[in-house]
């Protein structure tokens, strides 16, 4: 009873043969009852067929005819004048006498039916009255033996009885498969949860149609797909951190060491203190950088939007950056309209644009310019921050806001990049409600632009 398909094949029999009974006793009294009809009303035709003979023809000879007809037939007849006397009679009248016995009033010309229960009295009657002149002249007492009604059911029965075990045969056997049409792909699909759940995400599902089993197949495939990719960027990540770790880790202790262990000159001394500063500084950055990701993955931190005026939040960071253009000898050139005001996190719209700038310090050479351009289309703000340094190719833009994604895939540290400030960048956007987009030629430059609601 611990199987699907067959607490399913149960529950539907069940149901099903429930229904069936209901049908067939419905159908089986519907049809004995129509039946039973049937053969009273041939039995009062006969009556009034033998009465309109009389009525032209009301002598012995006539009466003689008709008892000698139904003799042979499965019907008796009785023939009384109008007191209900016998005149004429198919069978031994002592069988008719307790129907026969109070004269009939009211009689329709049609007739009347005496007697139809079949069930439990010996025979089912009918009589029709015999006019001249509009006055009674006798009666036509019809007869028939329930006997042979009773043996038209049960033949009626058995017929019923035999479509009902080959009913149930046949729905035994329809649920059979139904159950296992309908519990197959669940099977499949518990056997393919079961593999998920051991680390095998590389399973398929047969295609069951545009259903809701079709759309759950969909769904464990779809969720197979997404954790084979959490999976994978997981492994990426964990590799990542434990490079861009192990590395200024290995610096600072590397070059610690020497100088705890040689006596160096005051000028090298510096010269290794100051690479064990640098390292530090990129460890720290990163760790930053992660406690970042990690905050905003948990959704633990808060943007707390308010009404910034952007020319003057600009006119701060180009004073802020200068420095850090000036030292490569660059430019930054603000573009920006009038009175343009952008609902935002002033901290996380800082942190936004000084990772895009600072990406722009790194990856242009000396002298190149830097464009950022604040504009208003409808209801909404674009930030536009454009270079012309070394550009992405084109490969590369799906996945640079990836996390440690690296478009110099020799990891070359002498930019100082942790591969994490653009997939901040994104996260930052989004958690505005914006959106970022990038466009970038190699060897020409890169755009992004960032759109705001208003």
């Amino acid at each position: 009873m611990k199987k699907l398909s067959v607490k399913l094949g149960i529950v539907f029999f069940f149901i099903i043969f429930g229904l069936e009974t209901f049908m067939f006793f419905f159908l089986h009294s519907a049809l004995v009852d129509s039946r039973v009809k049937e053969e009273i009303y041939a039995l009062q035709t006969r009556g009034n067929s033998h009465r309109a003979i009389l009525e032209m023809h009301f002598d012995t000879p006539t009466l003689n005819h008709v008892a000698l007809m139904e003799s042979e037939a499965d019907t008796d007849v009785v023939i009384t004048d109008a007191s209900n006397k016998i005149l004429a009679s198919s069978a031994e009248s002592q069988h008719f006498y307790k129907y026969i016995k109070k004269q009939p009033t009211s009689l329709p010309r049609q007739g009347r039916i005496l007697e139809e229960n079949w069930r439990k009295k010996p025979y089912i009657s009918t009589v029709t009255p015999i006019k001249t002149d509009e006055q009674v002249i006798g009666y036509v007492y019809m007869f028939q033996d329930t006997e042979s009604v009773q043996t038209l059911i049960k033949r009626l029965n058995d017929h019923f009885l035999l479509a009902g075990l080959i009913l149930v045969i046949l729905t035994f056997i329809i649920i059979i498969l139904l159950s296992k049409a309908l519990t197959k792909p669940l099977i499949e699909m518990k056997e393919a949860t079961s593999k998920i759940s051991k680390g095998n995400f590389l399973v398929t599902l047969p295609k069951t149609g545009d259903d809701e089993l079709g759309d759950l197949g969909k769904s464990i495939e779809l969720l197979a797909k997404e954790l084979n990719y959490l999976t994978r960027e997981r492994n990426d990540f964990l590799a990542s951190i434990s490079h861009e770790l192990r590395t200024p880790l290995t610096y600072i202790k590397g070059y610690a060491d020497i100088v705890l262990k040689r006596k160096l000159s005051e000028e090298e001394n510096q010269k290794y203190l100051h690479i064990i500063l640098d390292e530090t500084k990129r460890l720290s950055d990163l760790i930053k950088d992660l406690f970042e990701l990690a905050k905003i993955d948990k959704n633990q931190f808060v943007i707390q939007k308010q009404k910034i005026n952007i020319e003057e939040f600009l006119a701060k960071i180009d004073q802020k950056l200068s420095p850090a253009f000036g030292e490569k000898n660059m430019t930054l050139h603000i573009f920006c309209t009038e009175d343009a005001n952008l609902f935002a996190d002033p901290l996380r719209l800082e942190q936004i644009i000084f990772n895009l700038l600072d990406n722009s310090i790194k990856y242009s050479p000396e002298g190149a310019r830097t464009d950022l351009i604040v504009s208003r289309k409808k209801h909404k703000v674009q930030i536009t921050i454009s270079d012309n340094g070394k550009g992405i190719p084109e490969e590369d833009i799906p996945y640079i806001f990836n996390r440690f994604y690296r478009v110099d895939k020799s990891r070359t540290r002498s930019l100082g990049g942790t591969g994490l400030g653009l997939a901040i960048v994104r996260d930052l956007v989004h958690a505005h409600g914006g959106t970022i987009e990038v466009k970038s030629k190699e060897n020409s430059g890169t755009e992004f632009n960032l759109i705001f609601r208003g």
